[in-house]
Order: structure tokens, then C-alpha cells, then sequence
């Protein structure tokens, strides 16, 4: 493919049909009920990084992918929340499909199904391609990456190139059973650019024409908690096929929360939970997850380069000569070694997951 003929192929990929509608109440309350409730995590291989370093062709790793969900799949997790990034599918997109389809492949034969975040806007701004820094000791997910990187979202030219990005992986599995759906942008940040991207990236997402699901997911703490959300977090609950919310907050708190959503009469999906010094745990939220028909997602699985077991606070004061009391997230040591096992036997038993159900692992009890 010459350079010149790629700017023409990007423009008649982003032509065709129109974008389908937003899925009506009814709609979105059929997709739950012919949906198992999902219970996973957010899921990074513990010898990534970040995206990148889960993706890239030099440090893609199925065998690991494939041991760690094994872990999960013995506790009776059958869904994972993925992230993926702009830079993968600039770099080639057609290897990088085929990546995820071998995810997706590992991912079913332990029964789970994914949930994809296109774009995210948490913590460094500068993403690169190849080899990624070491951690920083101390440090909680001191290598994580935004997508797209601030550069590229302060260049307007750049943005006929995201769009190629968004379309072309949502259509790519589009109707595939083993994707849950599609989460648009993960916390995006409150910036003019942001908020004027966001509402083209549903539109974009729309044009793909997916069978599942499209969301984005508010964040804890905004203005939709007392009822006045905010223009971004309009764009987000006006938007969305279902409803998405982070809460790591108290159960207390996050029942107040599910109650505002619940207005929407839609279906709630928890992307984010786990916070255990925090007060989110899943003695705490779990049960009610599962009273109220949610979706949950926990933040991690398995303790590695993210180093997410420290909390968040750990980026300004790092835990070099001790640990933290209590892991902030997080499920089991990297050889598969539980962190709690009174944790493990609330998720099996929630789940109703057989103890011999064990695969891929072994380590877990």
C-alpha cells in the first residue's frame, strides 16, 4: 500500500452507512435478559505494563493469557474487561486483529467473554510504541498509557486516523459472540477536545454497526451521583446502549448510586470496582452487584508490572521500604497463589462456581 492511496482508504472507511440509533430502553433490558450476569475483572496480563505491552508482537503472550484465565474461570469469572490503543492498529492493523482474535480464542475456551475499551485517558500522556520502561518500585500502574496520547489528541489532522482506528476494530467483531461490547473511553478527561471527540466516537462506533452494546462509563463521585451530571457525563448516560459506572466507594455509597442510575431504566454495568483500603471489597459489593442484576468488574486479577496492588497514592508517596497494609486491588499472586481466599469462596459461591472447576492454574483453592 503506497502512502498516497492511504489517505483515499481511510476516507471511504469512514463513508457508508448510516450510523444505526441508540438502542431504545427495551432494547438494551432484552440484551440482559438473554445475558448470563457477567462477573470479571479488568484484565492485564501480569507481565505487561500497560496496552501496549500486552499487545505488542514482541511481548503478546498467549500462554501466560491463557494461564491467568484459566485462574479466573476457576472461580467462576466469565467475562474480562480489555483495553486495546490507537498506536496497535496504526502500527498494523490487520496483525493486531489477528491478535485479538487469538484473545478472543483463549478467552472462550475458558468460557469468558471481553469487554473492549477503545480509548482511555488515564495517566501518561505520551504513549510510544516498542519497548516499555520498567516499572517504577513504589509505584501503583506507573507505566500506563492514555489513548490516545495528548499529542495526537491536540492534532485535529489526526483525527480522521482514530476514527479508522475506532471503526475498524468495532467492525472487525462486530457480531461476535465472545465480545460482551464496546466501551468507547475509559474516565475521559474533562478537556474541550475530549468532550468534543467523544460524542464523534459514539457516532463512529454507531457507523460500525455492532450488535453488541456501546457505552462509556461514569466515574465516581460526579455530578450524575446528586442527579446534575455534568455536559460530559450527559454525553456519556445520553449516549450509551448501557449503563457503565466506576464505584469505589463504600457499599453504602455505591447503593445511593446504583439507585440514581437505575432512573435511566437501562442496564447497569459496574466496570470498575475494588478498593479494599478504600472501603470497596467484595464482601461489600459483589452481593449487591448480583441483587441488583449488575455487571462487575473488578480492577485486577492477577499482581504484576502494574503493580496495582499498592493504592493510588503510592504515585506520590511510594512504598520502597514496605507494603501497604491491604493489597488496593488485585486478585492472585503472580504464581496463582490467592491473596484472600475468603474472597475466592464469596466470588465462587456468588457465582455459583464448582471448586472443581479448577483449570489452567492449579494454584488456586
Amino acid at each position: 500500500m503506497t502512502r498516497k492511496l492511504l489517505p483515499f482508504l481511510m476516507v471511504l472507511l469512514c463513508l457508508g452507512a448510516q450510523a444505526r440509533e441508540r438502542w431504545t430502553p427495551e432494547q438494551a433490558n432484552a440484551w440482559q435478559a438473554s445475558t448470563p450476569w457477567l462477573v470479571g475483572a479488568n484484565y492485564i496480563p501480569a507481565y505487561a505494563i500497560n496496552q501496549l505491552e500486552m499487545w505488542q508482537a514482541d511481548t503478546f503472550d498467549p500462554a501466560a493469557i491463557d494461564r491467568e484465565l484459566g485462574w479466573a474461570q476457576s472461580i467462576g469469572m466469565n467475562a474480562m474487561r480489555v483495553f486495546l490503543h490507537d498506536l496497535l492498529w496504526q502500527q498494523n492493523p490487520k496483525e493486531f486483529t489477528r491478535r485479538i482474535e487469538r484473545f478472543l480464542a483463549i478467552a472462550d475456551q475458558h468460557h469468558i467473554r471481553v469487554l473492549f475499551v477503545i480509548f482511555d485517558s488515564m495517566w501518561e500522556p505520551e504513549p510510544k510504541l516498542g519497548a516499555q520502561h520498567s516499572p517504577i518500585p513504589g509505584v501503583h500502574n506507573s507505566g500506563w498509557v492514555q489513548s490516545p496520547g495528548a499529542s495526537t489528541l491536540a492534532d485535529p489532522a489526526q483525527e480522521l486516523r482514530l476514527e479508522a482506528y475506532a471503526k475498524g476494530v468495532i467492525r472487525a467483531f462486530a457480531t461476535d459472540r465472545r465480545v460482551i461490547g464496546w466501551d468507547l473511553w475509559n474516565e475521559p478527561a474533562r478537556e474541550r477536545r475530549v468532550q468534543e471527540l467523544i460524542g464523534k466516537v459514539f457516532d463512529w462506533a454507531r457507523n460500525a454497526d455492532p450488535s453488541q452494546p456501546l457505552t462509556s462509563g461514569v466515574c465516581c463521585d460526579g455530578g450524575w451521583v446528586k442527579g446534575k451530571p455534568d455536559a460530559l457525563e450527559s454525553i456519556q448516560l445520553n449516549q450509551s446502549d448501557v449503563l457503565s459506572f466506576h464505584d469505589y466507594n463504600w457499599p453504602e455509597k455505591m447503593e445511593a448510586e446504583i439507585s440514581q442510575l437505575k432512573r435511566y431504566g437501562r442496564p447497569l454495568l459496574c466496570t470498575e470496582y475494588l478498593a479494599r483500603g478504600a472501603g470497596s471489597t467484595f464482601e461489600g459489593a459483589l452481593p449487591l452487584g448480583k441483587r441488583e442484576k449488575i455487571a462487575m468488574f473488578n480492577w485486577g486479577l492477577v499482581d504484576g508490572k502494574t503493580q496495582t496492588r499498592l493504592p493510588w497514592d503510592s504515585r506520590e508517596r511510594p512504598y520502597i521500604k514496605s507494603e501497604p497494609v491491604v493489597w488496593h486491588h488485585e486478585i492472585f499472586h503472580a504464581d496463582g497463589t490467592p491473596y484472600r481466599q475468603a474472597e475466592i469462596d464469596l466470588i465462587r459461591r456468588l457465582t455459583e462456581a464448582p471448586a472443581s472447576a479448577d483449570r489452567g492454574g492449579q494454584r488456586p483453592q
